[in-house]
């Protein structure tokens, strides 16, 4: 296999495994056992600073790892989900393709945005129907959505 195909590299493997290995059952049980088992040698250590040190500090650089680690797993799975979602818009259509990879937006454009859906919402009950579909391209022509942002955001500086 060639180096730039798409094959999950070391650290990539490493994520999952570590992952998977500390979300079950028997990652909690292992760290478990070791709590116990450090409390438990506490006696033959008198209850020495060094064996107090032994779990803050083990603790603590698993504490910060793990951080690191969660971080990287909500973000792929964050990701996994937004394209599963933007595939739901493409195909749906009436579904607005203007909301594909909204989560590129800054707040202030997405909080336009939801103001058009406030309106599609007022729509839909003056209408009163329930299972009529709205999108934000029926309210507005999805050519101007961008510079109707734009503009907003220029006029009231700071609002958000």
């Amino acid at each position: 296999m060639k180096k730039n195909e798409s094959a999950p590299g070391f650290l990539e493997n490493l994520s999952m495994h570590v992952t998977k290995a500390t979300g079950s059952n028997a990652g909690f049980i292992i760290a478990l056992t070791m709590v116990i088992g450090w409390a438990a040698v506490g006696p033959l250590f008198n209850f020495s600073d060094t064996w107090k040190w032994i779990i803050s500090i083990g603790t603590s650089m698993i504490t910060f790892l793990m951080v690191f680690l969660l971080q990287k797993s909500q973000n792929k799975d964050s990701l996994a989900l937004q394209l599963k979602l933007n595939e739901l818009l493409a195909a749906h259509e009436l579904a607005s393709n203007s909301m594909v990879n909204v989560e590129n937006m800054t707040e202030d454009e997405l909080k336009v945005i939801q103001k058009y859906y406030s309106r599609l919402n007022e729509l839909a009950k003056k209408e009163n129907e329930l299972h009529q579909s709205h999108s934000i391209d029926r309210l507005r022509n999805p050519d101007t959505i961008n510079s109707e942002i734009e503009e907003e955001l220029k006029d009231k500086p700071g609002k958000y």
